[in-house]
């Protein structure tokens, strides 16, 4: 199965804004969950597409750039990982195996377009001393075109090449790599949520943690990862009802308790009859 030159346009083009995303408003159109269900919805096969892409969003988690260091690609691995998934008829782990080296791969891309925004922010700051500010804001859009270039480049040539890849991916991969790239597959969401733990107080609110442990492990049959969802949600919902209540019987228990001192004070001499001579 090839790409249609419509799907690959559509995708090349989609990957460029996801990037603009990611560096500006974030809607989410630069995650890998989205990137493989717009994939997949547009090859023909949305729910493979959502099983990589929300493999790989699992394997992000906790993952982001501090400091401008470079983290793998896995928007760009979502898409050729499901698209070669879907064209190869190999299925979602399949994708997911390739998809995970792509984007290590893809890294270097990002520290070349780093380094080549670079050459605009210089010249932008010749041109601030020159007082040049139109030059200064056009050399900071100048910047969209390394960054976008750098997503869509890759996504264009593995994709207009894809059944060829394919077969020789299929040809060329030992069944040994392949199982373990499937492995590496299972090992990243729960990696990603590792990570993302470090950063929750699970100290304090471990026994949430336990119970959502406790659905998943025992009771798999009855509760899906939806159903545990909405759990949380409730004893969330529930933690912030009784944190604004106690917040509002606090204020009130230190509010002003003697508001009618005074009035009872003027009241008694109010009750006094006083004699007026006409």
């Amino acid at each position: 199965m090839s790409i249609s030159a419509f799907a690959l346009i559509l995708l090349t083009i989609y990957v460029g804004i996801a990037q603009l995303d990611a560096l500006s408003v974030k809607i989410g159109l630069f995650s890998p969950v989205f990137g493989g269900a717009v994939t997949g919805l547009v090859i023909g096969d949305l729910k493979t597409g959502l099983i990589v892409g929300a493999t790989l969003q699992l394997a992000t988690l906790g993952v982001a750039t501090y400091g401008g260091a470079t983290v793998p690609d896995f928007l760009s691995g979502s898409i050729m990982g499901s698209a070669f998934a879907i064209m190869s008829g190999r299925g979602a782990a399949y994708g997911i195996g390739l998809a995970i080296p792509i984007g290590l791969l893809l890294t270097q891309m990002d520290i070349l377009a780093r380094m080549t925004n670079t050459i605009f922010q210089h010249h932008a700051d010749r041109l601030a001393e020159k007082g040049d500010y139109k030059g200064v804001e056009r050399n900071n859009l100048y910047g969209i075109i390394p960054w976008t270039v750098s997503r869509m480049l890759p996504v264009f040539v593995g994709l207009f090449f894809g059944s060829a890849v394919v077969k020789a991916i299929n040809a060329w991969i030992p069944a040994w790599l392949m199982v373990g790239l499937k492995t590496a597959g299972i090992i990243l969401p729960a990696m990603g949520i590792a990570i993302l733990m470090r950063y929750l107080p699970l100290k304090r609110y471990f026994p949430y943690f336990i119970l959502g442990f406790v659905l998943m492990a025992y009771f798999t049959k009855t509760f899906s990862l939806l159903g545990t969802a909405l759990v949380g949600f409730v004893f969330a919902a529930l933690h912030v009802l009784d944190a604004n209540d106690r917040k509002r019987n606090e204020s009130n228990n230190h509010g002003p308790s003697n508001h009618n001192n005074g009035g009872s004070n003027g009241g008694d001499d109010s009750d006094e009859e006083v004699e007026i001579d006409v």
